[in-house]
């Protein structure tokens, strides 16, 4: 994104003397060291950390995790990168989310922590190559103060869980030794990094840093922080998201006892989506929550249309079938185009064809949208529920204008991000009432809010062809897709647009002689945005349910289908840049296989479905055992297989592939946002049900291969792909004997 750079070592490390002798490494604010926490209103669990360790004078380490914690471990996960090469224990570390740092830089702001973004699988393999030489750096300068106190030299002491250890058992605690370290100057030359056979915490699971206090309740999320300064804003939107205000009366309204005010706001023209309000609203500012909502519930509001006034999901679908099967319709955009997929179906011995239709989602996090501003002449301090601080901040700066050394953002901990909180139109709003009332303001929005005013995941349609031969080799795929792009008026280019849609690097691209993907793009006014996945959720549905309708039809176990897809273990060159191992997704999926006990496919009386996929350099496979009792489906089983890499912290994976397993069978059990008229019909959870813990598995058995010769990958939605065709393949294979599949398909696909 604009206005990142990447740090050079000698930039990264550098080194400061806290005031309270505390060793500081990592990258100075403009401010000291030892800055006050902001006008104090933010929090006494907020901390003006300014770096990425510090180590207190009393052996206490404070860590800063760049990236918003959003439920992924990722804070965690960065956190322990550093502790240890520091060598620090772990019992004494506290982990800081640190927000955006600027500087200026030539008169312009520049991010001076780089990479920031949460929730994206980005967090670790960003933070491997950089995050680990603060922490060495550190211990260098620790253990040089221990040499010059000690009297020996720096290479005859070694450094273990916050104490520099000599060879005759003389222990000096990091504590005693962090005001020494801090007058050290740094080496020219980057301090060499440990080996992994060093490593004491990366490999080794534990706990997220603040499973205590989430299970306490002691967790401040954005939503939690109450100045007793600061009034509450909540705010009807317009139903229609490029409707207008036609008539308002605020009598009734501010009669409400602790109504203050009522203001109006609407979406600033040529601002890029999600970087603005998303629709006209009226703001009801009052002195509490409750006064607000009632305040919001006596206006009399009367709203006009737009555009999209006439729009309806189910008319986009129909449009969307008719696209994909037209033969005639050029594509938008041909993603990908190996060999001749037209020529090679005169050897065909075998046609089969699916059609796959999957619906509008919505984000739906546990913590709605909502933002604490206080904006001034001189200052601008917020709490924002972020993924992408860097963002926020660029809302918050154009919109105040104010200097880069004039904006503090702080960033608890997400109550989910999803997407969702890659855009920042509820921050823009908050800005706006701040500078309006010339007060700090906290906007809340409702659940109400959060589902019918999203930025949404598009529905698709998916149709696919394969041409199979005399010898049953797939000579032929070809893939049509039809969606509402989600990066529409955001800058980028039309013909970039697809990227948001398919991948020309998504199975089974390079594994068939001739291949053919084709993205069509819908026109819709229904606001649209980055979701979880994607855009392989939505793609790995289709093609690996589709896998096994071509098993199916050639009366073959659809593991073999896939092996025999896959080949043998070779490198093959992605678009990207990267590579496709496929003896690591061939592995995924044996072993997932063999968990679930694959060698009864054939015979057992529930259903097993199988599926896997490829991300970034990482491989997952999911294996599910289900049951049909009637119309009852029951979820007896799920085995989730990964291969990331180097694994930083294992528990947190595993809990990070669990949690995002049921994220996606919840999807595929219960969730569609349908339009009508132009407007969301779903508003609560009773319109938009998650799943409950009796439909979802009791458990799901997450399995990580280690691969230390490898760099890390991430894993933030690894598990949202291949979970829901898993589920899709095993309902066929459970009710196999007494429907036809294609029905069933349809039908379970209508419930996705």
């Amino acid at each position: 994104m604009s206005g990142r750079i990447e740090l050079s070592r000698r930039r990264f490390l550098q080194v400061l003397a806290g005031a309270t002798g505390a060793l500081v490494v990592g990258i100075p604010l403009v401010d000291a060291a030892d800055v006050p926490v902001p006008a104090g209103w933010l929090g006494d669990t907020l901390y003006g950390l300014g770096a990425y360790v510090r180590i207190n004078a009393d052996g206490s380490v404070l860590i800063g995790a760049r990236d918003p914690e959003t439920g992924t471990g990722a804070a965690t996960a960065l956190a322990r990168i550093i502790a240890d090469e520091l060598d620090a224990d772990w019992s004494s570390v506290k982990v800081i989310g640190l927000g955006p740092a600027t500087e200026e830089a030539n008169g312009k702001p520049r991010f001076i922590y780089g990479h920031q973004l949460g929730g994206t699988g980005s967090s670790v393999p960003a933070a491997w190559n950089d995050l680990r030489q603060a922490g060495a750096l550190a211990r260098w300068l620790l253990t040089q103060a221990a040499a010059r106190q000690l009297g020996v030299p720096a290479d005859q002491l070694r450094c273990e869980a916050g104490r520099v250890i000599s060879r005759d058992g003389r222990r000096l605690d990091y504590g005693s030794l962090a005001e020494a370290a801090a007058r050290i100057d740094p080496p020219k030359a980057p301090v060499a990094l440990k080996t992994p056979d060093r490593y004491t915490l990366i490999g080794h699971g534990t706990s997220d840093a603040d499973a205590l206090a989430l299970v306490t309740g002691a967790v401040r999320f954005a939503i939690d922080h109450q100045p007793g300064d600061a009034v509450v804003a909540v705010l009807a939107h317009c139903p229609w998201p490029d409707g207008s205000l036609d008539h308002i009366d605020t009598a009734k309204a501010l009669a409400v006892k602790g109504v203050l005010k009522v203001l109006q706001l609407a979406p600033e023209p040529g601002q890029a989506v999600g970087t603005t309000p998303r629709t006209a609203s009226v703001a009801v500012v009052a002195e509490t929550t409750w006064a607000a909502l009632q305040g919001r519930a006596a206006l009399d509001l009367k709203w006009k249309p737009g555009a999209a006034a006439t729009e309806s999901t189910a008319a986009l679908e129909q449009q969307a079938l008719a696209l994909v099967a037209d033969d005639d319709a050029l594509p938008t955009k041909r993603v990908r185009d190996d060999g001749d997929v037209i020529a090679s179906g005169k050897k065909a011995a075998r046609r089969i064809e699916a059609t796959y239709v999957q619906p509008w989602l919505a984000h739906a996090t546990a913590e709605p949208m909502n933002c604490l501003a206080r904006v001034d002449k001189d200052r601008a301090e917020l709490v924002i529920p972020t993924q992408a601080p860097q963002d926020a901040w660029t809302v918050v700066q154009r919109l105040t204008g104010l200097p880069a050394a004039q904006i503090d953002i702080r960033v608890p901990r997400v109550g989910g991000g999803y997407g969702r909180r890659l855009d920042h139109d509820f921050v823009a709003e908050a800005v706006m009432l701040a500078k309006m009332l010339d007060k700090p303001v906290r906007l809340l929005w409702t659940r109400e809010d959060d589902l019918t005013h999203d930025f949404y995941r598009s529905g698709s349609v998916h149709t696919l062809q394969a041409i199979v031969d005399h010898k049953r080799d797939v000579l032929a795929w070809n893939q049509r897709m039809a969606s509402a792009p989600a990066l529409v008026g955001r800058g980028v280019p039309d013909d970039r647009l697809w990227m948001s849609e398919a991948s020309a690097a998504q199975l089974p691209a390079g594994l068939i002689p001739n291949y053919r993907s084709d993205w069509y793009a819908l026109q819709s006014g229904t606001p649209r945005g980055p979701m979880r996945g994607m855009p392989d959720v939505a793609n790995a549905f289709a093609v690996e349910s589709f896998i096994d309708e071509i098993a199916h039809v050639m009366r073959e176990n659809p593991l073999d289908t896939r092996l025999r897809l896959l080949g043998e273990a070779r490198q093959l060159p992605l678009p990207n840049g990267g590579t496709l191992d496929t003896g690591r997704l061939a592995n995924v999926l044996k072993l997932a296989a063999e968990r679930i006990n694959w060698s009864d496919w054939l015979h057992t009386v529930n259903g097993l479905g199988i599926a896997s996929w490829h991300l970034d350099g990482a491989y997952v496979a999911h294996a599910i055992e289900a049951s049909m009792k009637g119309e009852q489906l029951t979820i007896e089983r799920v085995v989730c297989v990964a291969d990331v890499g180097r694994v930083i912290n294992p528990t947190g994976l595993e809990g990070q592939l669990a949690g995002a397993t049921l994220d996606a069978l919840s999807q595929a059990l219960n969730l569609a946002i349908t339009v009508k008229d132009g407007q969301v019909q779903q508003h609560d959870w009773k319109a938009y049900p998650l799943a409950t813990m009796a439909q979802l598995p009791n458990t799901v058995d997450v399995i990580v291969v280690a691969d230390d010769d490898r760099p890390p990958t991430g894993a933030s939605f690894l598990a949202m792909p291949t979970a829901a065709p898993a589920l899709a393949n095993a309902v066929f294979r459970a009710t196999a004997v007494r429907v036809r599949r294609l029905p069933l398909m349809k039908e379970l696909l209508r419930l996705l």
